[in-house]
């Protein structure tokens, strides 16, 4: 895994880095895996409902096996890939039965590696297994939240979460964020740390590129008209002007707490995220 910083040839140039991992696999993608995705850009019913999203580069939706479901059955990753709509890399399985599934690569996988997914199978990066059948204080990753409903938590890159502890059929976790959360001991985990820890230091380097991303230009709100924002309006540079900073429509927009009061989970949060 290396970051590759280019030179200051122009002033777009300067500053931008890319990642380039030193597993990938040059092929294109498993036709019979992917499909295409039609561009929404925000809108719902032809209307915003997200504002600054729009354009962006062209690209084929990789489908990937997040239940993981050929239980018993040992696979030899074939390749590793760039997913264009994912932060972590993906693996190519191919499986002793012959079928083919994408999973999400965890850190050290390469092709040629074996990994296998049973309720009790060997502690080995790759592998999957339920919670209750790994040892405490392994870093996990790609965990279930319900038994077997796919994994749901620590899926993007260089996340991990660590088993605490086992008590009463159920398990402990501590997510990336800093929350303490409790699963079912049946759900599965996979062993090791999602690919592309790097991901968060590559620097974009130019405006053209969150515009290939699908990202576009953001205006702040203090640079508005009145009639265009509450923080718009004065002469020159001036600050908010009231007790606390508001969204384009008036609400609370720093600080507010969005999650649903009396959340049906709100039982297995034991600490909640770092604030």
């Amino acid at each position: 895994m290396a970051v590759k910083v280019y030179k200051k040839n122009t002033a777009g140039r300067r500053n931008m880095s890319v990642l380039k991992p030193d597993n990938l696999t040059d092929k294109k993608p498993e036709k019979v895996l992917t499909k295409s995705i039609n561009k929404h850009a925000g809108r719902s019913h032809g209307k915003i409902s997200v504002r600054n999203r729009g354009g962006g580069a062209r690209r084929i939706y990789r489908i990937v096996d997040f239940k993981v479901t050929k239980a018993g059955i040992p696979g030899k990753i074939t390749a590793i890939e760039k997913d264009p709509s994912r932060t972590a890399g993906i693996a190519l399985i191919c499986y002793a039965d012959g079928e083919k599934k994408y999973i999400v690569a965890t850190q050290n996988m390469k092709a040629g590696d074996e990994i296998l997914m049973d309720e009790k199978a060997p502690i080995k990066e790759g592998n999957r297994m339920m919670l209750k059948n790994i040892p405490t204080g392994t870093s996990v990753c790609n965990v279930e939240m319900v038994s077997g409903k796919g994994a749901q938590m620590a899926r993007s890159a260089g996340a991990q979460v660590v088993l605490q502890a086992i008590d009463a059929e159920v398990a402990t976790l501590k997510l990336p964020s800093g929350e303490i959360r409790l699963v079912s001991e049946d759900c599965y985990a996979t062993i090791g740390r999602i690919s592309n820890f790097e991901h968060a230091s590559v620097k974009i380097g130019k405006a053209g590129k969150s515009r290939h991303m699908g990202k576009r230009p953001k205006v702040r709100g203090s640079a508005m008209n009145p009639v265009d924002h509450p923080h718009g309006g004065g002469e020159g540079r001036q600050g908010v002007g009231m007790k606390y900073p508001k969204s384009p429509w008036g609400k609370h927009a720093l600080g507010k707490k969005t999650r649903r009061k009396k959340k049906a989970s709100d039982k297995y949060i034991v600490k909640r995220r770092k604030r």
